[in-house]
């Protein structure tokens, strides 16, 4: 059977583009389509929440022979939720007390949701046995590194000097598979570095989206050097 790659919560196509190039089925699967590369365009919360219950979803096209890269929406995990918990934020300086503990109680509802998603989707897959990689930032409060059972895989704190746009660390889960560690040997191609403060919204492209963007250099040498076997590289 052919190993096909799914690739949830990707519109940009980079990953799935770099798969291609190396030969292999890939597919990119989100709610939105701004780049016009998502192939299936379906609520992935709405199909994790099915699989998990048990009813028809998007999972049972997808076998164990598969793999899925997850880049799960990061937005309520990271340290800045920290600083709106706890009224540090510029744009909470002219709330009231209950304006800031409604909005705490937004949030608190938000992470939950997220919390719940995530931890389904990872049992929905180790049922399954599907292969799946879960791509998240790393810092110091994520909440994932706190309240989560489950460790990183594979921490990358530079993901610049892999040739990427951006230095922010991030984080991956391997569950059902281990990173092979291949040794890829070309030279990087110089990529200029950017800011992600500095990072502005585009024409139907918000700054989120575009502070998310991965480098296809990138991509391709994550696939190469952590995903594929030995004699695929």
């Amino acid at each position: 059977m052919k190993k096909i790659f799914h690739c949830f919560f990707e519109q940009s196509g980079t990953f799935k583009n770099e798969f291609k190039k190396l030969g292999f089925e890939s597919y990119d699967y989100d709610i939105k389509n701004d780049f016009n590369e998502t192939d299936y365009v379906i609520d992935l919360f709405k199909e994790i929440k099915n699989a998990y219950d048990d009813q028809e979803s998007i999972f049972d096209s997808i076998s164990s022979q598969d793999m899925i890269l997850a880049f799960f929406p990061c937005i309520r995990f990271t340290d800045q939720i920290v600083t709106w918990f706890r009224d540090c934020s510029t744009g909470q300086k002219k709330w009231n007390d209950m304006q800031k503990l409604e909005y705490d109680l937004q949030l608190h509802d938000e992470l939950h949701s997220l919390y719940n998603l995530i931890t389904k989707l990872v049992i929905v897959c180790i049922k399954r046995k599907i292969p799946i990689i879960i791509e998240n930032p790393y810092n110091g409060t994520h909440y994932l590194k706190t309240y989560w059972s489950l460790q990183p895989s594979l921490i990358d704190k530079d993901r610049h000097k892999n040739g990427d746009y951006y230095s922010k660390p991030t984080q991956y889960w391997f569950i059902n598979c281990e990173p092979k560690y291949n040794f890829v040997f070309e030279p990087l191609e110089y990529v200029e570095k950017k800011k992600i403060k500095y990072i502005k919204g585009e024409s139907g492209i918000n700054r989120t989206v575009l502070r998310s963007m991965i480098h296809p250099q990138y991509a391709n040498r994550f696939i190469r050097e952590f995903i594929l076997e030995k004699e695929e590289v």
